[in-house]
């Protein structure tokens, strides 16, 4: 069971799951010609909006396919961490300048931003790097995205019934009991992370959850109401960030265990 995980979680596996999420990301950009929640400008209606769309979605659909192959994994890594990056700097932080109080804002810079952060990690695993300086950006992406992670938690007891919406009705014992058990996986997993106490098994545990979430959450929508884009960003999104957390539990040591 072990060596097949390890296999599972193989940094090149990894590093092509991401790419493969970002291209999804892109496709959906592209078919709807509109941006998902992260990447939506201010005004929606603003010149040259729809153009604007469309080159948003090309930018990770050919840095996702980039990452298919190892020659060029490195690059297209690199270029999914800048266009994160950007759209937390030029579109998230300046929300969260106007209206520092609302968490919203701050959720907003968090998800973009544990994108960008794997996306880091990504690039150490897969470019042409000395074993120091791949190490050292693994682990400035890998505390980035850990404390994102905190965020996500903290949302669950901001947005409760928001929340507990996203979980199916018939999912016992409640739809609130999962509200605060996912809140907790988040906190586990992004404490696990910062503090390299069982990093890797919780990010491997955070990346099944992230595929449950797909499964239950966000791949019902798609066939409720297959005509609506915020649907189908939502579970590509939901796909980078399986990718996100994959890639940050591939580059982590497998733990010794204690005898």
């Amino acid at each position: 069971m072990a060596s097949m995980l390890d296999g599972i979680f193989a940094r090149r596996v990894s590093v092509r799951i991401y790419g493969l999420a970002a291209v999804v990301l892109g496709l959906v950009g592209l078919a709807w010609g509109d941006f998902a929640v992260e990447w939506n400008p201010d005004p929606d209606g603003a010149l040259g909006r729809n153009a604007l769309a469309y080159a948003v979605a090309v930018a990770p659909l050919l840095a996702g396919l980039a990452m298919q192959w190892q020659r060029t994994a490195g690059r297209g890594a690199l270029v999914l961490t800048a266009l994160d990056s950007l759209g937390v700097i030029l579109l998230q932080v300046p929300r969260v300048i106007a209206h520092p109080s609302e968490f919203a804002n701050w959720y907003g810079v968090a998800e973009p931003l544990a994108l960008a952060a794997a996306g880091l990690v990504a690039y150490a695993c897969s470019a042409q790097l000395g074993p120091i300086a791949a190490e050292r950006l693994s682990r400035i992406g890998r505390m980035i995205f850990g404390a994102c992670l905190m965020v996500f938690g903290l949302a669950h007891f901001f947005y409760p019934d928001y929340t507990a919406k996203l979980v199916p009705p018939w999912l016992p014992p409640g739809q609130m009991f999962w509200v605060y058990v996912t809140a907790a996986g988040h906190f586990a997993a992004g404490i696990a992370i910062l503090s390299g106490s069982y990093a890797r098994t919780a990010a491997m545990w955070l990346t099944a959850m992230f595929v449950v979430f797909g499964i239950l959450v966000h791949a019902p929508t798609i066939f409720i109401d297959p005509h609506t884009h915020f649907n189908w960003a939502e579970n590509a999104i939901n796909f980078v960030l399986i990718g996100s957390a994959w890639v940050v539990a591939a580059s982590l040591p497998v733990e010794k265990s204690k005898t």
